[in-house]
């Protein structure tokens, strides 16, 4: 099988033609939330039927971070650099201090337990937007079974306020986030409910409000198939990144399939990284991947 799939002309300036699909690391039960901690060289990422935080590095290879975890899922870096994560067995968004110490950042809405908070972004004003579907309360390999207290939601937290509100509530399984390069749209992913025989998958794409704290009416931006999407990352010309059920998929900024990475298995997530912002680290079940493209991730104002 090919390694790449062009649709769209423009994508053969996206890729290299002599650039490999490294297996970085192998064995892992699924893998997701990968982000890229570029003053370390190092990627931080989740393998949460297992419990536990890894961490790659070049030199180093794939080591343990944290385990227990709490069964943590999507990963990003606030303003300060910090480790902000996503806890599906606590009910939870933490931050990592700089001394080791977890800070609870969000558990509650209205005095209601979250469900299993699963992707997060941070934005340039330090604000934290997160998914919170079921997933992580409706088994017990990637949490544990408990009582649901609220509707899937997408949540934005001021942490400098402590003030978490509903962004989007209109959503059976809220996944994966992404802001466009300029921060004016937020793209969010819709897997649906767990086990329907037809669950609801699409990305959607939502403007924000000109002073940046809420979400417009969202319209459906791409359906991905097979498989449907789960992460998605930008670069930094709005082509968007997105996992697929064959690899990954790159879109145009108006919603166009240009082109494939055929892993040969599902992917789940994805990050870019490396010195340039030019590596793709690939989050595929049990196997992480890197891939050098000719495209730099987006890092926004």
């Amino acid at each position: 099988m090919d390694l790449y799939e062009i649709i769209d002309p423009s994508f053969r300036s996206f890729i290299l033609p002599n650039a490999t699909l490294d297996t970085l690391g192998t064995g892992f039960r699924w893998l997701e939330g990968p982000v890229w901690f570029a003053d370390h060289n190092c990627l931080i990422f989740s393998d949460i039927p297992n419990d536990r935080v890894l961490r790659w590095s070049e030199t180093g290879g794939v080591s343990v971070l944290r385990s227990p975890c709490g069964f943590e899922n999507g990963h990003a870096r606030d303003r300060e650099g910090r480790l902000i994560s996503c806890a599906h067995h606590d009910r939870c968004v933490t931050r990592t201090e700089w001394d080791g110490r977890i800070t609870v950042l969000a558990s509650h809405y209205h005095k209601r337990r979250l469900n299993s908070p699963n992707d997060v972004v941070v934005k340039s004003d330090g604000s934290i937007w997160f998914t919170d579907p079921l997933y992580g309360i409706s088994t017990d390999y990637e949490g544990g079974k408990e009582v649901s207290e609220l509707a899937p939601a997408v949540y934005r937290l001021d942490p400098s306020r402590a003030k978490l509100e509903i962004v989007a509530d209109d959503f059976e399984g809220p996944n994966g986030l992404c802001f466009s390069p300029d921060e004016r749209i937020l793209y969010l992913v819709e897997t649906g409910q767990q086990f329907a025989a037809h669950p609801v998958r699409h990305i959607r794409r939502a403007a924000l409000t000109d002073d940046g704290t809420r979400l417009c009416a969202a319209t459906v931006f791409h359906e991905v198939v097979p498989g449907g999407a789960d992460g998605l990352r930008c670069d930094e010309d709005g082509n968007v990144w997105t996992s697929a059920g064959d690899g990954v998929h790159c879109l145009s900024p108006e919603g166009v399939l240009l082109g494939k990475i055929r892993t040969n298995t599902p992917v789940a997530n994805l990050a870019f990284g490396g010195r340039h912002r030019s590596r793709l680290f690939v989050c595929a079940g049990q196997t992480l991947f890197g891939i050098y493209v000719n495209r730099r991730g987006a890092v926004r104002p």
